[in-house]
This record gives structure tokens, sequence and C-alpha cells, in this order.
């Protein structure tokens, strides 16, 4: 694995106590222990740099190669892979084995890392960061000073009505989208317009826990798994609300005229091609197609 930031690098033998134990008296120090036959090790990794990368330089990640480092695995008694280890202090504080959601990586990680302020750099990326990581009212607040400069910014107005959408202002929130009339942000605006629609649905659905006892009593009840799927989307749940949606797909095409199958693209079109769930259940639902 190549070096790819001064705070992604890999760690040796020779060099762990200097590159993971000194540094990690400055910075805290996430450790990768991976291998290359290891597949939710591959899975893992671009996910992990990806949350090294955003903390920009508060954070560093080392990665650990255990096919080559035995050494450093017997040392820690690392019985399982992938296996992530926070180190602070000289000393582990934290970790987990196995794969993990990135929510709750980065959980893990708050209490220990200082997230670095936002640059001055371009006031809608800020706020597009600010959402990324559920800071809608910090978002919201961005997008004002924004949009008071230039109103016409469609790439704005879809995120404002995104941050409305998720404080409940639904009708609100529709207002703003309906006036954006670029037809640049095509795929942006009608991810936001699938977001109005399953908040509003999940408005009027039973809630979530008579739902899944509901499923708990028979697996196969299509309305609960559908609705619950809806609730899940309402609280930005993706990955549950992907898999409950593509099993129910598989299971029963035709259900309500093969909703399961509009609602996994409307999701898609909601988190953007670029995310890797969506990557991941277009080709299970490409598998499931065809």
């Amino acid at each position: 694995m190549s070096q790819d930031t001064p705070y992604i690098f890999d760690a040796s033998t020779a060099d762990f106590d200097q590159s993971v134990i000194e540094n990690s008296f400055h910075k805290p120090v996430l450790v990768d222990f991976w291998a290359e036959w290891c597949a939710p090790c591959k899975a893992l990794m671009p996910m992990l740099q990806q949350i090294a990368e955003s903390y920009q330089g508060e954070l560093l990640l080392a990665k650990v190669n255990c096919d080559i480092e035995q050494d450093i695995v017997a040392r820690f008694g690392i019985r399982s892979l992938p296996t992530v280890v926070l180190f602070k202090d000289g000393q582990p504080v934290d970790g987990f084995a196995g794969a993990q959601p990135e929510s709750a990586v980065r959980a893990m990680l708050e209490p220990h890392v200082q997230m670095p302020p936002p640059s001055a750099a371009d006031p809608l990326e800020q706020a597009e960061t600010l959402f990324g990581e559920g800071r809608f009212g910090d978002a919201e607040a961005a997008l004002k000073a924004l949009l008071v400069e230039d109103n016409s910014n469609a790439k704005a107005l879809i995120l404002y009505a995104r941050c409305l959408a998720e404080r409940g202002e639904l009708g609100e929130a529709q207002t703003v989208l309906d006036a954006v009339k670029s037809d640049e942000h095509k795929a942006a605006l009608a991810g936001a317009k699938a977001q109005i629609t399953f908040l509003k649905q999940a408005a009027s659905l039973p809630d979530a826990a008579d739902l899944k006892a509901r499923l708990a009593k028979d697996p196969q009840d299509d309305e609960a798994a559908y609705q619950l799927a809806i609730q899940q989307l309402s609280r930005q749940q993706y990955e549950a609300a992907l898999d409950a949606l593509l099993k129910l797909f598989m299971r029963n095409r035709s259900y309500n005229e093969g909703i399961a199958h509009k609602t996994l693209l409307q999701v898609f079109d909601l988190l953007g091609n670029d995310h890797p769930l969506v990557t991941t259940y277009r080709r299970k639902l490409f598998a499931a197609l065809y």
C-alpha cells in the first residue's frame, strides 16, 4: 500500500515505536491491521483513509500489513482481521475488530480527536462537509449567508432545502426546490425531492418499533418491511434501508407495483453516484435483476 498523504502511512516493526507510539503523544494514531487476503480489510481501508483525510492532519492513520509485520501482530495479540486500534499518549485507548459502518468509526473517534475548524475555503464546500457530518443547523447557517449574496445558486438552494427537510420544514423545503430552475444539478435535485418524499411518508407510518415487532412475528410481512425501510431512510439509516429494500425486491419483485425497485433508485439519487453504498447496492441490484 502506498503512502497516500503525510498523515496516512505504512508502519513496520522497525519504525512502529516512532511512527505510532511517539506520534500518538502529539496526535491520535489509528492503526489498521490488515492483510492482502482479507476482503473486509480491503473494504474498510478506503473508508478509514477518507475519515483520516477529513480530519486534515488531526488524526494519523498507520497501516500494518500483518502478513509481513508478524512481530507487531504478536506484540498486540491481534487475533482477527481487520482489527483497528486507536493510540493516544503512547497507549491503545479504543478500537474494534471486523468491518464497521463509517458512523460507528466516527463515533469511536469523536471523544479522542478534534475535528479541524472548517477552513476559509469555498463556503458551499464547507456547508456540504457540515451536512455530511450531520451538522444540519451549522450547514443551514452557512448556506443562508451564501444565499444572501447569490440567491440563484442552484447547488446551495438544493442543499438548503435538504437542511430544512431535516428540520421537519417539509413545505418550506419543497418551496425552495420548486424555485430551482437549473438543469445542471438534476441528480442532486432528484435526491432532495426523494428525501422530502421519504420524510413525508415516514410521518404517516407506524413507528419503527411496531414495524420491527411485526417483522419479528412474520419476516415475510412485505408491507412492514417496506414501511420500516422508509422509516430508516427518514433517519439516514441508509445501509439498513438499502439492505431491506433489496431483500424485499428479491423476495417479491411485484410487491406494490415494484415499489422496492423504484425506491432503491430514489435512494441512489439521494446519496449520489459517488457514495460507496450506491456503488455496492447498484452492483447487488444489477446481480438480482440479471
